[in-house]
């Protein structure tokens, strides 16, 4: 590398980042997106060395075409010109609530729990919100227990549905 060019590299390091982009429309012929002062610098300097000492040989840029063409081109797509926060953009967001979760201790909708009481079958059917218990709906598995029994129960200890397995480290505890 002779001085004149080292010395123009040396110059592009010590440019801000505005002078760099108007040296890289000087030296590439075209404006660019890019404000990071390591890329440009990096990019200034291999353009000017490659214009004083040659671009890539003939057989470097064969070879750079045949892996151009065994490779997936990734392309960047533009930047949304629409600034955040702006009227614009609330129009296009959504507001909703969130569900809460299902309880895990719940089997899937469709099942029937079964449960003898008193001589008589209990048939319960988990619905997506909600149980059915002789075609009347109910919320939860406690009000079907009151219906049954009369009394106050737990309707998960009611129909035996048990808690989340335990672990064995848990159980020794």
């Amino acid at each position: 590398m002779d001085t004149q060019t080292y010395q123009e590299i040396q110059n592009v390091y010590r440019m801000s980042v505005r002078e760099l982009r108007d040296k890289y429309l000087d030296v590439f012929g075209e404006e660019t997106r890019a404000y990071n002062k390591e890329f440009l610098r990096k990019r200034i300097a291999w353009r000017i060395q490659a214009d004083a000492e040659g671009d890539l040989t003939e057989r470097a840029r064969r070879r750079a075409a045949q892996l151009a063409n065994d490779s997936d081109l990734r392309v960047r797509a533009p930047r949304d010109p629409v600034v955040s926060g702006s009227a614009e953009v609330r129009a296009r967001s959504v507001v909703g609530h969130i569900t809460p979760y299902r309880d895990p201790r719940l089997p899937l909708p469709g099942t029937l729990l079964v449960r003898e009481y008193k001589g008589r079958d209990i048939i319960v059917k988990v619905l997506d919100q909600g149980f059915e218990f002789d075609g009347k709906k109910f919320k939860s598995l406690t009000a079907i227990a009151r219906q049954v029994t009369g009394s106050k129960w737990n309707g998960f200890s009611f129909f035996g549905i048990a808690r989340p397995l335990l672990t064995k480290s848990k159980e020794k505890e």
